[in-house]
């Protein structure tokens, strides 16, 4: 049977991190991934200057065959009304395609991959963890996003706790625009457009990365997610933002935010990492950055457990990655619960300035890094 001493399950972000960090210390170490990469994930698609320090990515590099779309400036707003634009003088956030960067992250990770292979058992034989009764390791990582099968069996099994089930559900599509689309389209490339839903739960987006267009809607109350779409696509329409029939669908993905009632994420041999852990932000649902950190900390924590695998010894990972992000289990997303009053707080704040430049933008969603891996 083969083995390894690293399982890393989950090629995304998260995982290819934590694999190339873990190659780096001089680790064994493999990742499996029941996709075939590159592959498409749901997901708007930017990363911020924290993202490009923690993997120390060399931009030009990156773009010399890849899309990337600096972003100084955005437009926010409620659904259906006005919008306020901020201008940065410097580059705020980079758009990618994350059906290229995915993969050049795996790649450049430097590890044995086993694609298209889903992970359908988890059984514990001795100090060793066997994978589909076809691959043992002494150490498994969960990096398989919300869905995670090692975070499943951490939950369900190992402690007993039920796997914690998604929060938010998203619909996104992304499509190259033809050459007279791109020429007439009235999104510019340096400014993503971020509407808000009136209840606050959610919010939209419509943002353009060279000839490629990402729209999409996420809710943490999903309920109301497909009319929803449905009305924001009608006005981005209205506005001649997107085509009146794009040349793509609409594709699904669900995510957790950080909450007093995430999963466990640490066991005997096994560490949760990115979503499958639940670290997307509160207030901008941002799952790429945390996913990094999240993986390299976790390379960190098992390179000084020194073949250690016991929970005793990786007991260390969670609190330090909870006070590296200060995330607060009780931090809400914006405020009160009532409709009304999010309606009212809605209107008011997201029609100020200040507030849209200095909390929802600075603070929320170009919020930079403060775990350090190497700390």
């Amino acid at each position: 049977m083969p083995t390894c001493e690293v399982l890393v399950v989950g090629g995304g972000p998260a995982g290819a991190a934590c694999a190339g960090a873990l190659r780096a210390q001089g680790a064994d170490v493999m990742v499996v991934d029941r996709a075939v990469f590159p592959r498409d994930k749901v997901c708007a698609g930017w990363i911020t200057p924290a993202v490009v320090q923690a993997l120390k990515l060399d931009l030009a590099d990156y773009a010399r065959t890849r899309v990337l779309q600096p972003f100084r400036g955005f437009r926010t707003g409620l659904m259906g009304g006005a919008a306020l634009e901020n201008r940065y003088p410097q580059t705020v956030s980079y758009g990618i395609r994350r059906f290229e960067f995915d993969h050049y992250l795996l790649q450049r990770a430097g590890v044995p991959v086993a694609l298209g292979m889903p992970v359908r058992s988890i059984k514990r034989q001795g100090r060793q963890w066997v994978i589909n009764d076809t691959l043992a390791a002494a150490m498994v990582v969960g990096a398989g996003g919300n869905f995670c099968p090692v975070a499943r069996h951490l939950n369900d099994q190992v402690t007993g706790k039920p796997q914690v089930l998604a929060q938010v559900l998203a619909q996104e599509m992304e499509f190259q625009l033809s050459p007279d689309e791109a020429r007439r389209s009235p999104v510019r490339g340096d400014t993503p457009e971020l509407f808000f839903c009136r209840d606050l739960k959610g919010y939209g987006w419509c943002l353009r990365k060279d000839d490629y267009l990402n729209v999409g809607l996420g809710r943490e109350d999903p309920a109301p997610l497909p009319g929803q779409l449905d009305d924001f696509c009608a006005w981005l329409r209205s506005r001649g933002m997107i085509p009146a029939h794009p040349p793509a669908r609409f594709h699904g993905h669900a995510y957790r935010l950080w909450g007093a009632d995430g999963p466990v994420r640490v066991g005997d041999g096994m560490l949760l990492v990115g979503d499958a852990a639940g670290l997307a932000r509160p207030q901008s649902g941002e799952g790429i950055l945390p996913a990094i950190e999240s993986g390299l900390l976790a390379a960190q924590i098992i390179g000084h457990a020194a073949g250690d695998y016991r929970q005793a010894a990786l007991a260390a990972y969670e609190p330090r990655l909870l006070a590296g992000y200060g995330l607060s289990p009780t931090l809400p997303v914006i405020g009160p619960r009532s409709a009304a009053l999010q309606a009212a707080l809605g209107r008011a704040l997201l029609g100020s300035r200040w507030f849209s430049r200095h909390v929802l933008l600075n603070r929320w969603f170009l919020h930079p890094g403060r775990l350090s891996p190497a700390g």
